[in-house]
């Protein structure tokens, strides 16, 4: 059997789940793997990224490191460069499964967004590749960020609207691509009970706390939630089939899936 070295880069990955799910995958696919999770400050990015492109098959990245990983790599995927946002790297070239994951997640949930309008919170790495992906999808996307000059930049680069009032309500899908609701913002959320008004689904990136409190006054107002634990789950398998140059297959992925959520 096949022994993977790979790694996750990011500025605080101690508790990631990363290395549960791709041992969980690759062992599926008939693989082994030692998954190292690597917390660094920014000053400590260009060594851990010079031994890492040496020293692995491939590595995953997080927080906050998606954009500055690119300057060491060679070269970028459609997805990476169109996201300006890295979350895989192989063979001195980096990639983006954070969209497709996404899109699998909401399938796999039953959420159509083909045709609908969708509210995406947050402009950063998350929002512009979950934007993205919902534009490719056929949504129609209104993006929030409260840095206006970032908020024009990224909306101009997707062809995605700009949202005023994310509370005004009106659309039919909300998705929270902000980190607030977990670690230090746990019980906050980017948005008060208005914002529900007129949707039937709400989705939040966080998958810890399992409910976050964007979730929990959805939920009050009635709509479906949906936390991102499973878009992490089919992020790492996106990524998983990169490393190993193999065809990725959506009705593996939710089998998968279900097997690990159920484990």
């Amino acid at each position: 059997m096949k022994r993977l070295k790979l790694a996750l880069l990011g500025g605080n990955v101690s508790d990631s789940e990363s290395p549960a799910i791709h041992t969980f995958i690759l062992s599926a696919l008939g693989y082994a793997c030692d998954y190292e999770c690597v917390s660094v400050p920014a000053e400590g990015v260009p060594a851990a990224a010079e031994r890492l492109l040496q020293k692995t098959d491939g590595f995953n990245v997080t927080v906050p490191y998606k954009k500055t990983i690119i300057p060491y790599l060679d070269s970028l995927s459609g997805e990476a460069a169109a996201f300006d946002s890295v979350n895989t790297v192989a063979k001195m070239k980096g990639y983006n499964t954070d969209g497709a994951g996404f899109l699998q997640m909401l399938a796999a949930a039953g959420i159509v967004v083909k045709g609908k309008r969708v509210l995406v919170l947050g402009a950063g790495g998350s929002g512009r590749s979950s934007a993205a992906a919902l534009l490719d999808a056929g949504a129609r996307v209104w993006l929030y960020q409260r840095r206006k000059e970032l908020l024009k930049e990224v909306c101009r680069a997707l062809g995605a609207d700009e949202a005023d009032d994310p509370e005004s309500g009106g659309y039919d899908i909300l998705v929270n691509c902000t980190g607030v609701g977990m670690h230090d913002s746990v019980g906050r959320s980017p948005v008060r009970a208005s914002a529900f008004e007129g949707c039937s689904a709400a989705v939040d990136l966080i998958y810890s706390p399992a409910e976050s409190e964007f979730l929990r006054l959805a939920k009050v107002a009635g709509k479906r939630t949906l936390n991102g634990r499973a878009m992490l789950f089919y992020q790492a398998y996106f990524s998983d089939c990169i490393y190993l140059e193999r065809k990725a297959d959506a009705a593996e992925a939710d089998l998968l899936c279900g097997r690990y959520l159920k484990a």
